[in-house]
C-alpha cells in the first residue's frame, strides 16, 4: 500500500520547507519531497533551495567577507586603525560560506524531525488522480496524498550562444565558488545578483564592467534611489556599469572570455579572465509531471495560481518562484505559510502589496511598496518626505553616511504608499515601513512613535515628519 500523507510538497525551498513545517505544526501528516544534493560531500539532498544552498545565504555571507576586507583597506584608517597590508584568502573565504550553508540547510532536517515532516529523497511527479487522491512518484515509489503544494522552484536563465560551465563562464552557482579572484570579472546583467556579486569580487580586487540590454539602471527602485545608487557604484566604487548593451558574440578560448557588443552606434570588445551570466531566472516547471495531469502554465512558464495559490486542479497548489510575481525567498515563504493555513481550513493571505525589496550591495537598497514614478504615472495625489543620513548622528558616527530614506503618503489620507532606502542597513529598517503599510499606517502615526536615539531609524522618524514638511533635524 502507498504512503498516504494529508499534504505533499514538491520542493524543499523556501516556499516547500516552510509549507511543510507549518502544515505540520497545523496537525496535517506532512511529507516534503527534495532531489537536489547541491554538491553535498556526502551526496545527501540538502533542503533550502537555491536561497540557502547557491544563492541568498552564500552570497551574503560573501559579501560581509568582502565587506569587512574593503573596510580594512579603506576604512580603519578613518577610526585611528592601522593594520598594515590586508590579504584574503580566498579559500578560507569560501569554506567560511560553505559551512554556513551545511549549518542552514542541516538545520532544515533538525526541524523536520522537530516538526514530524518526513523527508522523501527523490525527484518527485505527478501520476494522476484516484478516488480524489493525487498520486506522486519519488523516484519509483508512489505516495498519496489528498493536497499537492508545489514548490519547484526556478533555475539561472542562461543565453543562447553562451555556454555555462560554472568555472570560467559562471551562473550564480559559479561565482559564489571561484577559487581565486580574477583579474578581469565581466558580468552580463546589472541586477540583483549581478551588482551584489560583481561587489564582492570588485572589493577583493577584480575590474569589473557589468553589461546591461535595459536602457535604465535599476528601473524597478525609485528613480531617486537608482540615481544615488548609480553614483555611488559607478563614481565611488568604480564598477564600470555600461547600459543599452546588446551582446553579439562572446568566444570563450585559453586566454578567458571575449565578449563582442554594441553600445549605441558603437560596437566594442571586452576581454576578461572570468564571465558571470546574471540575466534573470526562470520557473522550473517542466518537470514535474504538469502537463500530464493537466495543470495550467501561462506562457511565461509559471504556474497559474489565484491570490490563494491555488492552482486549476482540485487540492493542488503552487508557490514560490514556480508562481507569477516576484521571486522573492521570503515571498515564497509567506505564501507556503498562507498555503498550509488555507488547507487546514484557516483563513491565510498574502498582501503582496506589501513585500520588501532588497538589494545586498554596500550601500544597500530597501523599497516597499509604489515608487515615486509609479504614483505619477497612476495619477495619485501624494507627498514625499525625505532625509539624508548626513543628518543622522549614529551615521555620522559609524563613518557612513550615504544614502537617505524617502517616504511617500497618500496627500489625503496620509496613508503610507511606499518607503525607498539607500543606505547602511537598508534590509534591516525597511521593516518598520513593511509593518507600517502591513497594517494601513500613516506617515504620522511613524512620526508619532519613540525611536531610540542614537540609531539609524530615528531617519525613518524623520522622513515621516519631512512628509509634513517639519523635520526636526534636517
Amino acid at each position: 500500500m502507498s504512503k498516504q500523507f494529508d499534504v505533499v510538497v514538491i520542493g524543499g525551498g523556501p516556499g516547500g520547507y516552510i509549507a511543510a513545517i507549518r502544515a505540520a505544526q497545523l496537525g496535517l501528516s506532512t511529507a516534503c519531497i527534495e532531489a537536489e544534493s547541491y554538491a553535498d560531500p556526502k551526496g545527501q539532498v540538502r533542503l533550502g533551495g537555491t536561497c540557502l544552498n547557491v544563492g541568498c545565504i552564500p552570497s551574503k555571507a560573501l559579501l560581509q567577507s568582502s565587506e569587512l576586507f574593503e573596510q580594512a583597506n579603506h576604512s580603519f584608517v578613518m577610526h585611528g586603525i592601522s593594520t598594515g597590508k590586508v590579504a584574503m584568502d580566498v579559500a578560507t573565504m569560501v569554506k567560511r560560506k560553505d559551512n554556513i550553508v551545511e549549518q542552514l540547510t542541516s538545520g532544515i532536517k533538525g526541524l523536520f524531525k522537530k516538526n514530524k515532516v518526513t523527508l522523501l529523497p527523490g525527484h518527485g511527479k505527478f501520476v494522476g488522480l484516484e478516488n480524489e487522491r493525487w498520486r506522486v512518484d519519488v523516484n519509483g515509489e508512489v505516495v498519496e496524498a489528498t493536497h499537492v503544494v508545489v514548490a519547484t522552484g526556478s533555475q539561472a536563465r542562461h543565453l543562447p550562444g553562451i555556454p555555462v560551465d560554472n568555472k570560467v563562464i559562471c551562473d550564480n552557482v559559479g561565482a559564489l565558488s571561484f577559487d581565486s579572484v580574477p583579474k578581469r570579472l565581466g558580468v552580463i546583467g546589472a541586477g540583483v545578483i549581478g551588482l551584489e556579486l560583481g561587489s564582492v569580487w570588485k572589493r577583493l580586487g577584480a575590474e569589473v564592467t557589468i553589461l546591461e540590454a535595459v536602457p535604465d539602471f535599476l528601473a524597478a527602485a525609485d528613480a531617486a534611489v537608482a540615481k544615488e545608487a548609480w553614483k555611488t557604484f559607478t563614481q565611488k566604487q568604480g564598477l564600470n556599469i555600461q547600459l543599452g548593451v546588446k551582446i553579439t558574440a562572446v568566444e570563450h578560448g585559453k586566454k578567458g572570455v571575449r565578449i563582442s557588443y554594441e553600445s549605441g552606434d558603437e560596437s566594442k570588445v571586452l576581454e576578461c579572465d572570468r564571465l558571470i551570466v546574471s540575466v534573470g531566472r526562470m520557473p522550473n516547471s517542466d518537470n514535474f509531471g504538469a502537463a500530464e495531469v493537466g495543470l495550467a502554465i501561462n506562457e511565461s512558464g509559471f504556474v497559474v495560481v489565484d491570490a490563494h495559490c491555488r492552482t486549476n486542479l482540485p487540492n493542488v497548489w503552487a508557490v514560490g518562484d514556480v508562481v507569477p510575481g516576484p521571486m522573492l525567498a521570503h515571498k515564497g515563504m509567506e505564501e507556503g505559510i498562507m498555503v498550509a493555513e488555507c488547507i487546514a481550513g484557516q483563513k491565510g493571505h498574502v498582501n503582496y502589496a506589501a513585500i520588501p525589496w532588497v538589494i545586498y550591495t554596500h550601500p544597500e537598497i530597501a523599497w516597499v511598496g509604489k515608487t515615486e514614478q509609479q504614483l505619477k504615472n497612476e495619477g495619485v495625489e501624494y507627498r514625499a518626505g525625505q532625509i539624508p543620513f548626513l543628518a543622522n548622528g549614529r551615521a555620522l558616527g559609524q563613518g557612513d553616511t550615504t544614502g537617505f530614506i524617502k517616504m511617500l503618503a497618500c496627500a489625503k489620507t496620509d496613508r503610507i504608499l511606499g518607503v525607498h532606502i539607500i543606505g547602511n542597513n537598508a534590509s534591516e529598517l525597511i521593516a518598520e515601513a513593511v509593518t507600517a503599510m502591513e497594517f494601513s499606517a500613516s506617515a504620522e502615526d511613524i512620526a508619532r512613535i519613540c525611536h531610540a536615539h542614537p540609531t539609524l531609524s530615528e531617519t525613518m522618524h524623520e522622513a515621516a515628519l519631512a512628509v509634513d514638511k517639519r523635520p526636526l533635524h534636517f
